[in-house]
Order: C-alpha cells, then sequence, then structure tokens
C-alpha cells in the first residue's frame, strides 16, 4: 500500500511499511492491542505524546513489549502523510504503471514453473472460503480434473484431451484459465 491521506490503510493489516504488515512483525503487541482495526490516519492525528491514547492495550506492557513499541513507533518517524492524496495500492511487478490485466497475465504465462511458494499465503488466507481455497490449491498443483489430466490417469483416451471449447488445443488448467478464446476470459 502506497500511503496518500492514510485513510485507507489499515495501520496492522496492509503491507505499508517494509514487507511485512506489522500484524506479523509485530505480532505480540498485535495480539495485545485493543483496537486492531486502527487506520493510518487515526494514528498520525494526534501528537506522539498522545499515542497512548490511540493504542490501547488488554493490560500493562512489559518492559520487553515497551520496547518493541519504541521500535515500532521508531519505524513511524520518517512517515508523512498527504492530505490531498489518496492511498493506493502498488503492483509490486510494475510499480510505475500499477497493476494492469496484462500484466497479470505476463506474469503468469512466463513462468517456466508456478509460483507455489507465494499462491500459498494468498490462497490459504483466512478471508478466503475453504472451498475456493481448496479449488484454487487444486489449480495451482495443476490436480483439477481437465482432460490432460484424465488422460495421464488413463480415465479418457488421448483422442478426447482437445479442449471442450473447440478450439483444438489440449485442455489444460493454464490453456482453460489463461489462453482459452472462451473460457479464458471468463
Amino acid at each position: 500500500m502506497k500511503v496518500g491521506d492514510g485513510f485507507d490503510t489499515l495501520f496492522w493489516y496492509d503491507r505499508w511499511i517494509g514487507g511485512v504488515p506489522l500484524c506479523e512483525r509485530y505480532s505480540r503487541l498485535f495480539d495485545l492491542s485493543e483496537n486492531k482495526t486502527i487506520i493510518v490516519v487515526n494514528l498520525f492525528s494526534v501528537s506522539s505524546d498522545h499515542w497512548g491514547d490511540v493504542w490501547r492495550w488488554r493490560r500493562r506492557l512489559w518492559a520487553w513489549e515497551e520496547e518493541m513499541v519504541a521500535e515500532c513507533r521508531a519505524l513511524l518517524l520518517d512517515v508523512s502523510l498527504y492530505p490531498n492524496i489518496s492511498d493506493r495500492w502498488v503492483w509490486l511487478q510494475d510499480p510505475p504503471a500499477g497493476y494492469t490485466d496484462r500484466g497479470a497475465y505476463d506474469l503468469l504465462t512466463t513462468q517456466e514453473t508456478p509460483m507455489v511458494e507465494p499462491a500459498t499465503e494468498l490462497v490459504w488466507h483466512n478471508q478466503v472460503p475453504l472451498k475456493v481455497s481448496v479449488f484454487a490449491w487444486r489449480l495451482v498443483l495443476d490436480r483439477l480434473p481437465t482432460k490432460s489430466n484424465l488422460v495421464a490417469r488413463g480415465v479418457l483416451s488421448s483422442d478426447m484431451a482437445s479442449c471442450i471449447a473447440g478450439c483444438g488445443l489440449f485442455e489444460t488448467s493454464q490453456h482453460l484459465f489463461l489462453s482459452c478464446a472462451t473460457f479464458g476470459s471468463i
């Protein structure tokens, strides 16, 4: 997240300072925080002398936890908010141009091997319904019952492996979801 005015950036959850969300970097403080959905602008709307008014803890912090708070506050010293600029998401593959469908397509189709490790974090996210996660995981591992997989397992004969859309190509996961003229556009 590229922070502008701070109204659309969640302090704990979004990746806005460093490469990791603060809820992971300072997981102990996040667990103790009473306000887990604070946005960045609310944190910076008070002076640093009154940060305790914004950050409320479930209990009194121990000395080592106070040190973590001091470390976290040190990260925030260089942050500036820009009142007339909205927060926006930045596409890490092409930060200047931002996200485009074409850029995502190029990223997916130019990979020699599927990006399983980064996909794992997205697939098994708590806010994704389980049935969607299972489907996405099977897609990433190429375990969907496409015709090419059914041929490989001996369920179908090899002459039945062409795409159901009638384009004449083999029906693979990559073909169906990315390059098929009929189904890829869906």
